[in-house]
């Protein structure tokens, strides 16, 4: 039984990643997860300098899920190549680095950064960020803009890129059409929706941003259908993610066409949850004979 799988050339040993902003780089959790067992470990996002994030509260419980406005709080990227690269180097996982800016200049800072780390396999590309020189609006939310810093990114990296796509858009296959054409490597899908909780007896927004990204087991049949269209919409790779909480979710994402899968809000109900959906994998592929995972990716009919 082989659960190899193999996007733009790195092979991982099974298809289970984590999802960025869910697990930091893995600290908080190795006391709960043997990190060798997964995949790859995707790191919160590193921007070129240390990011406060934005005011509290910014995370709120909702039915089937949560909201949260963190605004990607990170230390920067030299604390990152400092103290975090060095932990992850300790286990037999791929890293990958989840990259974020404010400007195409921002990411290109970052990207040439790394790219002078052999450890890191892979970069994935954060475009939900607001883009402070286009009146905010995200990266990821116009497929030109999307298009332009895909292929600016390109000419800096020397690992291989994964654009992460935002579900906020009209139609999610021409975002990823946009990556492809401009020399993407990989996509992951699907980001946070956004949503709204108000807290009635306060009539107050129960997160200060107002809005927060939304995510856990309520948008996973978005995000599987999203996952099945780009599929049929791109040859590059892909890696679904959006509510997975067990290795049944994680085998749907693989069967509409994702290479591999990111766990994500199920990490903070149950810190184990990662590995019990690598060992359900291996069940299922036990149950039903199949040989190499490659063989579901894509299979439904």
């Amino acid at each position: 039984m082989n659960t190899q799988t193999t996007i733009a050339g790195v092979t991982f040993k099974n298809p289970v990643m984590t999802a960025s902003g869910t697990f930091g780089s893995g600290m908080e959790y190795e006391e709960f997860v043997d990190l060798n067992r997964l995949g790859a470990v995707v790191t919160k996002g590193v921007a070129n300098v240390p990011w406060p994030g934005n005011p509290t509260p910014r995370v709120a419980e909702v039915y089937g899920g949560m909201l949260n406005a963190i605004g990607l709080q990170n230390p920067g990227i030299d604390v990152f190549m400092e103290r975090d690269i060095p932990f992850l180097k300790k286990y037999d996982t791929k890293i990958i680095v989840n990259v974020c800016g404010k400007s195409v200049e921002d990411y290109v800072d970052v990207v040439e950064r790394l790219g002078d780390e052999p450890a890191v396999s892979m970069l994935e590309i954060n475009v939900s960020c607001p883009n402070v020189k286009e009146g905010a609006i995200a990266f990821g939310q116009k497929a030109d803009a999307l298009y332009n810093i895909t292929s600016e990114l390109k000419k800096h990296a020397k690992q291989p890129i994964i654009m992460k796509l935002s579900p906020n858009v009209t139609d999610i296959t021409e975002m990823a059409k946009a990556a492809e054409a401009a020399g993407a490597d990989a996509l992951s899908l699907i980001n946070t929706i956004t949503g709204m909780k108000i807290d009635i007896h306060r009539r107050k927004f129960a997160i200060a941003n107002k809005t927060g990204g939304m995510s856990g087991p309520a948008i996973k049949p978005i995000a599987v259908r999203m996952v099945y269209q780009v599929a049929q919409a791109v040859k590059i790779p892909i890696i679904g993610m959006g509510g997975i909480a067990t290795a049944e979710d994680a085998i749907e994402f693989i069967l509409a066409g994702a290479s591999a899968v990111s766990v994500g809000a199920m990490n903070f109900v149950d810190p184990y949850t990662t590995v019990k959906v690598v060992e359900g994998i291996e069940d299922y592929m036990r149950t039903y004979h199949v040989e190499n995972l490659t063989d579901l990716i894509g299979a439904v009919e």
